[in-house]
């Protein structure tokens, strides 16, 4: 039995650091393998994936065409002859997984028509096309179509209910002033006067006339 202090690395796994900069002799001493001047024997002097010195690099010069959707669906693609594949006759996300069709019982599939269908089968998938789906309901099998995995949209939030009134064109005039919250008193109405406030003197009225004094003839 082996012991811990005879253990060993297996052979070629470690190997011993290269020493630079220490002489002439090792043949990595002034410079160190960097060579005389330049960026690159600087500390720090990389340069960065993609440059080339200045001048139009290769992925801007290349043309580009269509573009990539955010919300793209890609299905696993099985072909109808595969099917013999498949232990029994019904197929779904499981089987076609456990025959190595497909990757990931989670994704996508769908049917195509290459190939010939030897029995009848029961198909379970997301989409079919048209030659694969004639082949298999020929052959005395059925096909079934699967929602989509991917959540829909959600939809748009209700519009709050302002506590104004809203004008429509259907809603008569008289029952919108009714539902309108309650306006300023007009001038023409009389105000409340509040206890202990003085009565106010309108321009309307005009103050009482005092009684002329009589003029004394001597």
């Amino acid at each position: 039995m082996a012991e811990l202090h005879e253990l060993r690395p297996a052979a070629g796994s470690r190997r011993t650091n290269k020493r630079k900069g220490r002489g002439p002799g090792s043949g990595n001493g002034k410079t160190a393998g960097r060579g005389e001047n330049g960026q690159k024997s600087r500390s720090g002097g990389s340069i960065r994936p993609g440059f080339e010195g200045g001048q139009m690099p290769l992925q801007r010069r290349i043309p580009k065409r269509g573009f990539t959707p955010r919300k793209r669906h890609v299905y696993q693609i099985v072909n109808v002859g595969d099917l013999a594949r498949v232990e029994g006759t019904t197929v779904d996300a499981q089987t076609l997984r456990d025959a190595g069709l497909i990757r990931s019982v989670k994704g996508l599939i769908k049917l195509l028509a290459m190939g010939e269908v030897s029995q009848a089968y029961s198909v379970e998938a997301h989409k079919f096309s048209g030659g694969a789906a004639a082949k298999i309901e020929a052959a005395g099998g059925s096909i079934t179509t699967l929602g989509p995995t991917v959540a829909a949209d959600p939809p748009p939030a209700a519009a709050v209910d302002s506590p104004a009134a809203e004008v429509t064109e259907d809603s008569p005039a008289e029952e919108v002033a009714e539902n309108a919250p309650t306006a300023v008193a007009d001038a023409d109405s009389p105000e409340v006067a509040e206890e202990g406030d003085p009565p106010e003197v309108t321009e309307d009225v005009e103050p009482p006339e005092e009684p002329a004094e009589a003029e004394n003839d001597g």
